[in-house]
């Protein structure tokens, strides 16, 4: 936030994020949202969470790794939400803070979001973007995700520390 509130543009924050599975935990992530929205003053937007239509975008790609193919399957069905949400009312540009994270390529980011015309892409994990996204965090008691947030995601996580529940703990 401190980044895009530093030009001229008013931010907008829509939680776009109908991939995130269980429901259970979009809704820890979307408080989080609520959160850092009302320490910033900012407006909070929430697009429908529809799971049921991620799935059917990313059917196929199942048993991708992280990382793989899914994932640009994935910022796609978001974006094209967030640039519909966009033209819808009139705002000029969207841009997405998946780039903060160290385990999002920033360049596959990039790519998925210049099909959008909206689109700005910035590299938040520059100028120590994700230790400074920590601080903040941190700092307003944001609830911290350990998986990217879908099912398939929390599927292999589990897997790597030998567990066979969906729990993300």
């Amino acid at each position: 936030m401190e980044r895009l509130q530093e030009g001229e543009s008013k931010v907008i924050l829509f939680f776009s994020n109908s991939n995130i599975s269980p429901k259970a935990e979009y809704d820890k992530r979307l408080e989080a949202a609520r959160t850092l929205a009302s320490a910033w003053d900012l407006k909070l937007v929430e697009d429908i969470y529809d799971h049921q239509a991620w799935l059917e975008a990313v059917k196929g790609y199942e048993n991708e790794p992280e990382k793989g193919r899914r994932c640009p399957v994935c910022f796609n069905f978001s974006f094209a939400r967030t640039a519909a949400f966009a033209r819808e009312r009139g705002i000029p540009a969207f841009t997405s803070t998946l780039t903060v994270s160290p385990h999002k390529s920033a360049a596959v980011i990039a790519d998925t979001g210049a099909k959008y015309p909206e689109f700005r892409f910035y590299d938040f994990k520059k100028k120590d973007g994700f230790k400074r996204s920590q601080i903040l965090s941190r700092e307003l008691g944001l609830y911290h995700q350990h998986y990217c947030g879908c099912e398939f995601s929390l599927r292999d996580m589990n897997k790597k520390k030998g567990k066979h529940d969906h729990d993300p703990k």
